[in-house]
């Protein structure tokens, strides 16, 4: 309980010390459309058809707003596309690139977007459904935005670098492609639609069978659908093939959707509708052809200059592994920065988690300490009133004793009075007690006498009538 407290105050610390997370929410399947991010789709509905079970929406958030919506392929580890607005163009590009752990382990704790090298281990199967960095190391490709970050300011732009709107891109094209949509929305799209806060873009990729590493695929194309959801609206979609970076094919957004999954529907609303305004979109065609047309001049050109220099393709041959090198370098280099201010954040996040538990010690030991004193002071007037009851008990105690002792030695001399008292009352009454026994013992004592006597003569007389009868001689019968 301790440490889940400790975890939870230092994660408030670096939340007030490290304000700007980033925040990918996975939208649940119980919640509508994009959730919050529906905003980014013309009449709040995002496109139907896609409804494979490893496709995933993701609502791309940062310091807590929405910036723009994806559907993410689990299954070949790409956005299959990103729906965004126009905000305005970026004045500098910092790339910081995230994941989103939820999409592999649904389980995290971890809501937000975070750098792949903080994650340390938290996440359970990294990776399994989602690319990484270290997929796009040394393949030859790069991490192509499909919502270019060059088309957001600020915290819009900072939320584009996030590898689930990534797709494998050789440099060349992944330049290109930022390239032409610049432009194309800049120069074709911005200025045809009355109302900018109603351009809705999307930008999707179609996947192909090939992969980097075996994981990630690669797409066959890029696309993109524009819809200005105005009173004179208009719709247009754009493609560009991976295999031809000069390539940029203009379709309307019907014809582009049957390049894409059977039953799709990019858009809902006055931008899924027919009735749009044919004038504003031959504008807008005339002036992406203008763009196409300008791309391909400077294609003839740096064809002719690579025609005419042998020398420089052989020295970049030459340089290639140099530059491979130079490039492994660099991220062995970021590597160890990134490993460096993880092992820093891990000491400050140990101290941090000594200095919490000392003070959480020492407010334990205080309120027991007030705990003890407070038990202390309530019972002293329990004690004092028990003394108190001891000496009142002690006090009678003593009063008992001294009447017990008293009324003993009080005893004594009433007791000899009394006897004293009685004797001779006792003695004058013993007298006719003693006559008559002296009487009865003398009246006794001479019938004794006389029966003695009695008996003695009566003996006598015996005696001598057996000697008479015994010697005399016996007379006539008469005699």
């Amino acid at each position: 309980r301790e440490c889940t407290m400790k975890t939870s105050i230092v994660f408030l610390l670096c939340i007030s010390v490290f304000p700007g997370f980033s925040q990918g929410r996975v939208v649940r399947e119980d919640e509508t459309g994009f959730a919050e991010c529906n905003v980014f789709f013309s009449g709040q509905v995002p496109p139907e058809g896609f409804t494979e079970p490893f496709h995933v929406k993701i609502c791309q958030q940062y310091n807590k707003e929405p910036r723009f919506a994806t559907l993410y392929s689990t299954k070949d580890k790409i956005p299959l596309y990103s729906a965004f607005k126009f905000t305005k163009r970026a004045q500098s590009e910092e790339e910081n690139w995230l994941v989103e752990p939820q999409i592999d382990d649904p389980e995290n704790d971890l809501h937000e977007m975070v750098h792949e090298a903080d994650i340390g281990g938290t996440v359970a199967n990294l990776g399994a459904n989602q690319a990484l960095t270290s997929d796009y190391v040394g393949s030859g490709y790069e991490r192509g935005l499909l919502n270019p970050s060059l088309l957001n300011e600020k915290d819009f732009q900072v939320a584009t670098y996030t590898l689930t709107n990534a797709v494998p891109l050789i440099p060349a094209l992944s330049k290109s492609w930022h390239r032409d949509i610049g432009k194309v929305v800049e120069q074709a799209l911005i200025p045809h639609c009355s109302k900018m806060d109603h351009l809705y873009l999307l930008a999707g990729a179609v996947p192909s069978r090939v992969q980097i590493k075996g994981k990630v695929t690669v797409p066959e194309s890029l696309w993109l659908a524009a819809c200005c959801d105005a009173p004179e609206g208009w719709s247009l979609g754009l493609v560009k093939e991976t295999n031809d970076e000069n390539s940029l094919a203009d379709l309307t957004v019907r014809e582009l959707e049957k390049q894409l999954l059977p039953g799709v529907h990019l858009f809902k609303g006055n931008c899924g509708k027919d009735k749009q305004s044919q004038k504003k979109r031959e504008a807008v065609l005339q002036a992406v052809s203008q763009i196409r047309s300008g791309e391909q001049v400077g294609t003839n050109n740096e064809q002719e200059t690579k025609e005419n220099g042998l020398v420089r393709r052989v020295a970049g041959i030459i340089a290639t592994p140099f530059i491979k090198l130079l490039e492994l370098l660099i991220y062995i280099f970021v590597e160890l920065v990134k490993f460096v201010f993880y092992f820093l954040w891990l000491v400050v996040k140990r101290v941090v988690g000594t200095i919490l538990g000392g003070v959480c010690s020492l407010w334990n030991g205080m309120v027991s300490y007030l705990k003890a004193i407070s038990m202390v002071l309530i019972s002293i007037p329990y004690d004092v009133g028990r003394v108190i009851v001891n000496i009142f008990l002690g006090f009678l105690q003593i009063v008992q004793d001294v009447m017990s002792l008293t009324y003993r030695i009080l005893s004594i001399p009433v007791g000899f009075v009394l006897h004293l008292a009685a004797f001779p009352y006792r003695s004058i009454c013993a007298i006719p007690s003693v006559l008559q026994d002296m009487a009865t013992g003398i009246v006794g004592t001479f019938s004794l006498v006389i029966d003695a006597t009695a008996a003695v003569l009566h003996g006598f007389y015996y005696l001598a009538w057996h000697i008479l009868k015994r010697f005399v001689p016996k007379g006539s019968s008469g005699d």
